[in-house]
């Protein structure tokens, strides 16, 4: 009974914040087409392992979403092979968790912030 009632909490208030996520998201960089062109091609090879509740995950994607570009959003809850990958990849099953695929090697970051700042310096590089 009580597992039912921390259940229905946890997912009205998982509601509550992917709402207030939705009102108030931030408006995204404008480039031009060429730039846009340039800028994305930086974020290739990148995967998002996340789901859509979790407060620090709707932080990541806002701003993924400030930064006006597209990373593959993979939602742990929805996808068993997305969780099985992130267990399997990055040594445990917390979200978010960054993967980054370069030269056909995976790292895997995990902390929104440190997650952000890794976005943001390669959005400027």
């Amino acid at each position: 009974m009580i597992y039912m009632i921390v259940k229905l909490v946890r997912n009205a208030l998982g509601s509550v914040v992917v709402f207030i996520d939705w009102v108030s998201r931030p408006k995204s960089i404008q480039r031009s087409p060429t730039e846009q062109i340039r800028v994305q091609s930086m974020f290739n090879g990148l995967s998002l392992y996340q789901f859509r509740a979790c407060p620090f995950c709707v932080k990541t994607r806002r701003a993924i979403h400030a930064l006006g570009v597209d990373i593959e959003l993979r939602d742990i809850n929805k996808e068993i092979k997305y969780r099985e990958e992130l267990e399997q990849g990055g040594g445990r099953v917390k979200v978010p968790c960054l993967r980054i695929e370069e030269n056909n090697e995976f790292r895997w970051l995990y902390e929104s912030s440190e997650i952000i700042a890794y976005l943001n310096q390669r959005a400027i590089a």
